[in-house]
């Protein structure tokens, strides 16, 4: 069986939100977008981050919902096929609305960089040269 991952945020604003990420090149399945929530397609290959409106993400848990731009309770990373992928879909982020939170990181075989979306979540990108990677001992 393969398994389908879905990460699920509590947003502020659907229409600001679902525009915010259309303008980094991800696109909505419609099938599971509705004005409560919209199913944003990481990869076909199973991945997908599921944009809440909050009132609706807190019908999900009776725990208060941490405010992003507060306190951080999950980083997501997403994999980038280069360098100049990582830096193009951060400089489309700053373009829309979102912040750099940390300057770019390059520690040789791995490059990273990332963006605070325009609800306060943490988006890491980052690209690997598996090839340059040392060794395992």
């Amino acid at each position: 069986m393969s398994r389908q991952m879905f990460v699920n945020l509590p947003i502020q604003n659907m229409e600001r939100s679902q525009a915010f990420f259309k303008s980094l090149g991800f696109s909505f399945n419609p099938q599971f977008t509705n004005e409560q929530g919209a199913c944003m397609v990481v990869s076909e290959q199973h991945n997908y981050v599921m944009l809440l409106v909050e009132p609706f993400f807190q019908t999900f848990t009776k725990k208060p919902v941490a405010d992003a731009t507060q306190a951080t309770e999950v980083l997501v990373c997403l994999s980038c096929e280069s360098r100049e992928e990582v830096d193009a879909l951060v400089r489309k982020a700053l373009a829309a609305g979102g912040t750099a939170p940390q300057p770019p990181q390059d520690h040789g075989f791995m490059y990273g960089h990332g963006f605070t979306d325009l609800d306060g979540h943490m988006w890491e990108l980052v690209y690997m040269d598996m090839s340059a990677a040392p060794s395992q001992p």
